[in-house]
């Protein structure tokens, strides 16, 4: 499916996502069939190669119904009780427009404007800097702020973020990666109880049948059968790992893909690219939840956990993020901001440079109309943010992902 605009990305990324889903999904079989290999050793330790795979067919066509009803309700389970188990893990709370009138307002005023129901705003005690969506449907809806981000970003660049997240939940990313996120729970607990089983078995040679029940011809005849087993158990891990693999490429693949869609979607929102570059360069470095699971820290703006060479690292790099808002959104780049490390090492140092960026904290976040907060932070662009170098401005017919 060709895309060529802002809103045919988006189709073709709903139906590249569907696709993969339903692969996700398929990797629960393929555990299934591992583990109906693990069970035939357990039952028969001198069978052939082919009459394991043979068996465990037969076993996969037997429980795949009841691999499909515990996967069904496994979901059912977390789309009721996804939002508490999350608030659980995070510590957010819900708050009204009296309790923070900054954010509510400016929440409530991106949502009028596009005509968007209005999700449940949450805030979450930490001095880490990031933003997540949650749920499933629109009276789950529910957007957490950490309160690092209230007191490091100014007006524009909180409305950057929360027009980031309200993308995500326009477009259905907030559903399909809560459900990618337990599927793929599904997948690890599987794994995980096929591994257990594995390491418990005791395979040696005693665990098969008698000696004393068979006869020297039969002896012979599990010697050079024997060794089937042994490849069946390696062809079984090799799945559970190959299933488990699979199940965080598809999940991140689907994480990745979309934000920079939530970038776009933001801008088209604010239409202020230089405010989305500026939060992404606070937010950068600045976002680990410490006490946060790896599922939920997928669901943030930025997830600073990385490893194997960013091979599973859920987000694009923030560097990238922000050529592709400066080349489609015409935005402008201050530059990175000195990591947490460099600022602790060098108090001092920073204030001294002539280029040196303003501090992160801009003021106090009960303030409702923003005044107290000073300019945001200065840009390259010679003509105001919100506009483009062509002077363009952001949601006319030219979409941050080209003409649409």
């Amino acid at each position: 499916m060709a895309a060529y605009g802002l809103y045919t990305h988006i189709a073709s990324n709903k139906f590249r996502s569907m696709l993969l889903l339903a692969g996700l999904f398929m990797l629960v079989y393929v555990l299934v069939f591992a583990g109906a290999l693990v069970a035939e050793v357990f039952i028969d330790d001198n069978g052939t190669v082919a009459y394991y795979l043979s068996r465990a067919f037969a076993d996969l066509l037997k429980a795949a119904p009841f691999a499909t009803v515990v996967a069904a309700v496994w979901i059912v389970i977390a789309y009721f009780f996804h939002q508490s188990m999350i608030d659980a893990v995070t510590g957010g709370h819900g708050v009204t427009r009296q309790e923070e009138p900054r954010l509510y307002n400016l929440l409530e005023n991106l949502c009028i404007s596009r005509g968007i129901t209005m999700p449940k705003l949450k805030i979450m005690e930490s001095p880490a800097l990031n933003a997540f969506a949650t749920g499933l449907n629109p009276r789950q809806y529910s957007i957490t702020v950490t309160t690092g981000l209230l007191d490091a970003l100014d007006d524009k660049e909180i409305e950057a973020v929360l027009g980031h997240e309200l993308t995500h939940i326009k477009n259905g990313d907030v559903q399909l990666m809560v459900v990618a996120v337990i599927i793929a729970g599904v997948v690890g607990f599987f794994g995980e109880l096929f591994f257990r089983l594995f390491t418990s078995f005791d395979w040696s040679p005693s665990s098969g049948s008698s000696s004393s029940s068979r006869s020297s011809s039969s002896s012979s005849d599990s010697k050079s059968s024997g060794g089937g087993a042994v490849i069946v158990i390696i062809i079984a891990i090799v799945l559970i790992v190959l299933a488990w693999l699979l199940s965080q490429v598809v999940k991140l693949a689907l994480s990745r893909s979309r934000e920079y869609l939530a970038d776009a979607g933001s801008v088209e929102l604010t239409k202020d690219p230089d405010a989305m570059i500026s939060a992404l360069r606070k937010i950068e470095g600045r976002g680990e939840l410490p006490g946060a699971t790896s599922a939920v820290m997928e669901l943030c703006v930025d997830n600073p956990r990385e490893g194997f060479a960013d091979l599973f690292a859920t987000h694009p790099s923030v560097q990238s993020r922000v050529d592709a808002l400066i080349k489609f959104a015409g935005g402008h780049d201050p530059g990175p901001l000195p990591t947490p490390t460099e600022e602790t090492d060098e108090p001092g140092a920073q204030a001294d440079r002539p280029d040196a960026s303003p501090p992160l904290r801009h003021g106090p976040r009960d303030d409702a109309d923003g005044s107290a907060n000073p300019p945001p932070v200065p840009t390259a662009s010679p003509s105001g943010t919100g506009s483009n170098p062509a002077g363009n401005p952001m949601g006319n017919s030219m979409g941050p992902w080209g003409r649409h």
